[in-house]
């Protein structure tokens, strides 16, 4: 067997060889360089020891990532679970009262200095993504990590992985088969999950096999071009013999995550007039256009900059959107108006938040899409004849957590020990490589992170414990609103490791029993 498993090495390795010759031929197959490099180049500050990699442990944490903190909305799901017996690990209806996952840990990575990763196929450099997602990987099954951005030398205790979970809807639509072929050529049989099977199936799960309506799906521009949920909700419903009329529509929510995770070229909350960097939707962006002359459809909220514009609010001029309320009026509105001007006979039943930012602002997007479905001009309702009167909202991340439990289950991978610390780290911009360029926040500038080229392999970041200094205060006060149970465990974290400085934060032990 050893012998055979020495074999099979050496013939992936072979075919990685030949992958990396022919990716210098084709430009779209750049991804094989890193592949190569961790799985190759002893030298290289990605490599890793596949060879030498525990397999079926299962006291390892679980590996989970996004391209910032929208991601820990899955998180919070998988720790929320509750849905079997944790005695026979049976589904059990209302579950047993013990969280499924509570003696899990947990390895987060949010790849923020790359966000958002919607924007990379738009900008032609698919290429470019796909690589930052098999590095995305490459940190979860390796060991190191930098203690902060301005420490020149890597800490190399960080524990490996025994299964990871994209949990990001972008990273899933492009990058889940290269991670899986990446799996296969490094002989690691660990299972990746994905968010956009889960959110497809919740969905499907609404209609009766002959029912009709549509389904829509709000996610960044990446996912929406990849048509990765369409083409899933059409082969789902092939497989499970739905014979009704359900339609899709999609929304790309064009600067909706990088404003939720603060990202400057989409919002500036200190910035009091229009900026000449800004990239969000506005009047005269080629495909997020702001329509002056349906203005009053979107209620816009006007006060304490949350839009920056010339002019007066009578005649406004170079429209900028400048908070996630905003944001959200934008593309719930552009939704509806796709929906409205398809003259669909099929009502609106329920719609996917495609990216795992979104939950963050359920509440919101609740509320506003009440408001549109009551919305009248000249008595007559604009967008409720194309409405169900009830409209679910499906948060891929229940079922990805299950998928998740279900794995962990058929495997006997369930740690049976006393959990280790959750860990939650983030990536910054790598200042010591003097070819990175950084904008006023000092983080990458659009004009650099879109404009990088694939297979040219360096360290653009460093991964890095969450701290005050690498997450804003909105976002922290966010967290610790949304998500508790995820916050106390970063809080938890950052308690362990002094130089973070998180915030001071009652830590609650024993949270997940």
């Amino acid at each position: 067997m050893a012998i055979l498993r020495k074999l099979n090495c050496w013939i992936a390795l072979f075919f990685v060889s030949i992958l990396f010759v022919q990716c210098q031929k084709n430009p779209d197959s750049k991804t094989t360089s890193i592949v190569s490099d961790i799985l190759n180049n002893k030298k290289s500050f990605f490599y890793i020891d596949t060879e030498n990699y525990p397999k079926q442990d299962k006291t390892l944490p679980i590996g989970v990532f996004d391209s910032g903190t929208g991601g820990l909305t899955v998180l919070d799901a998988i720790v929320q679970f509750d849905q079997f017996d944790n005695n026979t690990k049976a589904w059990r209806h209302g579950g047993d009262g013990i969280k499924d996952f509570r003696k899990e840990y947990f390895i987060y990575l949010g790849d923020q200095a790359n966000m958002p990763y919607g924007n990379y196929n738009g900008e032609n450099k698919t290429d470019l993504l796909k690589e930052h997602i098999i590095k995305d990987v490459q940190f979860l099954l390796g060991n190191k990590y930098y203690r902060s951005g301005d420490e020149p030398t890597f800490q190399d205790d960080k524990r490996h992985v025994k299964a990871i979970v994209i949990a990001c809807n972008t990273a899933t639509a492009y990058g889940k088969k290269d991670i899986e072929a990446f799996m296969d050529l490094s002989g690691l049989d660990m299972k990746v999950i994905g968010v956009i099977d889960a959110g497809v199936r919740s969905a499907l799960d609404l209609f009766q096999k002959k029912e009709d309506g549509c389904i829509a799906i709000m996610a960044t521009a990446g996912t929406v071009a990849s048509e990765g949920y369409v083409q899933t909700l059409d082969l789902m419903k092939e497989r499970s013999n739905y014979t009704g009329n359900i339609t899709a529509f999609q929304q790309a929510g064009i600067g909706l995550a990088g404003a939720i995770d603060g990202s400057y070229a989409y919002i500036a909350p200190n910035a009091d007039t229009p900026r000449s960097d800004y990239k969000g939707p506005s009047e005269n962006h080629p495909a997020a256009k702001i329509d002056l002359s349906i203005l009053k459809r979107y209620g816009f909220r006007w006060d304490d900059n949350e839009m920056l514009f010339e002019g007066d609010m009578e005649a406004p001029g170079n429209i900028q959107l400048n908070s996630v309320d905003n944001y959200i009026s934008y593309h719930l509105v552009s939704l509806l108006e796709k929906i409205r001007k398809a003259h669909s006979a099929n009502k609106l039943k329920a719609i996917i938040l495609g990216c795992t930012h979104y939950p963050f602002y359920t509440n919101i997007l609740q509320n506003k899409l009440k408001e549109l479905y009551d919305y009248q001009e000249k008595g007559e309702f604009i967008y409720r004849p194309y409405m169900a009167k009830h409209i679910d909202w499906i948060d891929p991340a229940l079922n990805t957590a299950k998928e998740l439990y279900d794995y962990l289950a058929e495997c006997t991978l369930f740690n049976d020990r006393h959990h280790h610390l959750s860990e939650f780290y983030i990536s910054v911009p790598n200042l010591l490589n003097k070819q990175v360029g950084i904008d006023a926040s000092a983080m990458f500038s659009y004009d650099y992170k879109y404009g990088r080229d694939a297979g040219i392999i360096q360290e653009y970041v460093k991964r890095v414990p969450f701290s005050k200094k690498t997450i804003s205060p909105e976002v922290i006060q966010r967290l610790s609103n949304k998500i508790p149970l995820v916050f106390d465990l970063i809080s938890h974290f950052n308690h362990s490791n002094p130089k973070t400085d998180f915030l001071q934060a009652e830590i609650k032990i024993n949270i997940l029993k």
